[in-house]
């Protein structure tokens, strides 16, 4: 297939958003904070639009998107490491897993832009760009709720 290297890269996008839509939707149906469950709604929706968009691409491109998730690695037990913090209701616990996922993909999409630039044409490389900003955004505005409970413990 023509389009194979770019459809692989995207779909590798694909995946990582599909593991923070899982990662969030799990912590949004554990935690009985409001004020959590509003955050991880609203971080789900960001990889929600990104996988669109990805999608769309690789119908595009004529492949098929994968509806997988990373359930190996560091990536899926950090996932699993928020549901046990949640049965704690540990605040912190809960923050600390889920920042690690969000270090997991913005370096997904930070490897990308490094190591796959002659696969992607100049359009594919910009929504790789923005969606690394929008997931980037969301990374440090879960890293500031998390370093506020730790500055508050000192």
């Amino acid at each position: 297939m023509k389009n194979e290297k770019q459809i692989d890269v995207l779909n590798k996008l694909i995946e990582i958003n599909n593991d923070r839509i899982e990662g969030y939707e799990t912590a949004s149906e554990e935690t009985k904070e409001p004020d959590l469950k509003e955050l991880f709604s609203r971080l789900s929706e960001t990889s929600v639009k990104c996988k669109e968009d990805l999608i769309s691409e690789v119908f595009r491109l004529g492949g098929e998107p994968t509806e997988g998730t990373r359930t190996s690695g560091k990536f899926f037990r950090a996932w699993m490491d928020i549901k046990t913090s949640l049965a704690g209701n540990d605040r912190k616990a809960i923050l600390s897993s889920c920042e690690f996922g969000e270090d997991v993909a913005v370096a997904t999409y930070a490897n990308v832009q490094k190591n796959n630039t002659e696969d992607l044409n100049a359009d594919q490389m910009g929504m790789v760009i923005l969606q690394h900003q929008q997931i980037k955004a969301d990374h440090d505005e879960v890293k500031s709720l998390r370093d506020e409970l730790v500055d508050a413990e000192k």
